[in-house]
C-alpha cells in the first residue's frame, strides 16, 4: 500500500487513541497528582515499549542519540506534565481543542528554527488559529469562573514542545527506526521519571492503599500503553512517511473524539466555544492549504 494511502489510516487511530487520552488524564487525576501521573505515563510506557521492542535500541547509533534524547524530553517527558496540570483547572476537551493549535506552532518554529518560510496562507492561517485560541479561552473562562483558565498556556507550551519535536524527527532522525526512537526516548526518561515519583510521595502506604488510586491506575495504565507506548510508534512512522505538518494535523480530528467523551462525562461546551473551535480548525486548514 502506497505512503498516500497508509499515512491516513495512521491519521485516523491516532485521532481515536488520542482524542480519548484527555478524558483518560482526567479520570487518572482523580486519585494521583499531576505529578504522579506524569511520571507513571512515562514509567508503564517505557516498560510496554522495552518488552515489545528492546532490541530495536541497538539500531541506534551513537551519534543519533543526542536526538533521540532531546526527542523523548520534547516529545514525551515535558507534555505528560504539562497536560496533567493543565487538566487541574480547565476540561479535557478544551485542552484537546488547544492542543489542534500544534500545527500552527509546527509552521512558526519551523520558520524561525528550522528556516522553512512562510507564504501568505500560512500567515493567514496562524493568524486566524491564534484569535480562534483565544476567543476558546476567552468564553472557556466566562462559563467557568470557577476554573482558572491561565492554565490553559501549559497546553500551548506542550504544543510548542510536540512542534520542535516533529521537526527534530523529521530532519535528523529518518533513518532510525520508530520502534527505536521510542524505545531510546523512553529509556532515557526511566531514570527521571522515577526521581520525580519518588519525591511525590507516591510510595507511601497510606497512598497505595487507597482504592481510588488502584482506579485511577487502571486509567493510566491504559493512557501509557495505547495513548504514549503505542501511539508513540504509530507517530514516529507517520511523520517519516509524510511530513511535520502533516502529521501534526492529526489536532484536527483529535478534538472531535476528546469533545464527545467530555460531553458523555457531563463537561459544559458552549454555542461560542464551539465557534471558536472552528475558527482555530480553519486557521490550520489554511495554514496547510496548498498555494
Amino acid at each position: 500500500m502506497q505512503n498516500t494511502n497508509v499515512k491516513w489510516i495512521y491519521l485516523a487511530v491516532l485521532s481515536v487513541v488520542w482524542g480519548s487520552s484527555f478524558i483518560l488524564i482526567k479520570k487518572s487525576l482523580i486519585g494521583l497528582t499531576p505529578m504522579q501521573l506524569g511520571a507513571l505515563r512515562t514509567l508503564f510506557a517505557a516498560v510496554f515499549l522495552f518488552l515489545v521492542g528492546y532490541k530495536s535500541i541497538k539500531t541506534i547509533k551513537k551519534n543519533e542519540w543526542k536526538w533521540v534524547i532531546i526527542s523523548g524530553f520534547l516529545g514525551t517527558f515535558i507534555p505528560a506534565f504539562l497536560f496533567a496540570f493543565a487538566e487541574t483547572e480547565i476540561d479535557s476537551a478544551i485542552a484537546s481543542i488547544l492542543n489542534s493549535t500544534t500545527p500552527l506552532v509546527t509552521l512558526i518554529l519551523g520558520t524561525l528554527i528550522f528556516s522553512i518560510s512562510f507564504n501568505k496562507n500560512q500567515l493567514l492561517g496562524v493568524i486566524v488559529g491564534l484569535i480562534g485560541c483565544l476567543a476558546l479561552i476567552w468564553e472557556g473562562a466566562s462559563i467557568n469562573p470557577h476554573q482558572n483558565y491561565w492554565y490553559a498556556s501549559l497546553v500551548l507550551c506542550a504544543s510548542v514542545c510536540y512542534a520542535i519535536n516533529v521537526n527534530i524527527i523529521k530532519r535528523y532522525m529518518q533513518n532510525i527506526s520508530p520502534m527505536a526512537i521510542a524505545n531510546g526516548n523512553f529509556i532515557v526518561l526511566v531514570i527521571p521519571s522515577l526521581i520525580v515519583l519518588y519525591c511525590s510521595d507516591f510510595f507511601k502506604s497510606e497512598v497505595m492503599a487507597n482504592p481510588v488510586v488502584h482506579t485511577s491506575l487502571m486509567y493510566i495504565s491504559i493512557l501509557a500503553v495505547v495513548g504514549t507506548g503505542i501511539a508513540k510508534v504509530l507517530f514516529n512512522k507517520l511523520v517519516q512517511i509524510s511530513s511535520p505538518v502533516f502529521a501534526t494535523s492529526v489536532t484536527y480530528t483529535i478534538p472531535i473524539v476528546a469533545l464527545a467523551w467530555g460531553l458523555l462525562d457531563g463537561e459544559e461546551f458552549s454555542f461560542y466555544q464551539v465557534i471558536a473551535a472552528g475558527v482555530i480548525i480553519l486557521g490550520v486548514y489554511l495554514a496547510n492549504r496548498n498555494k
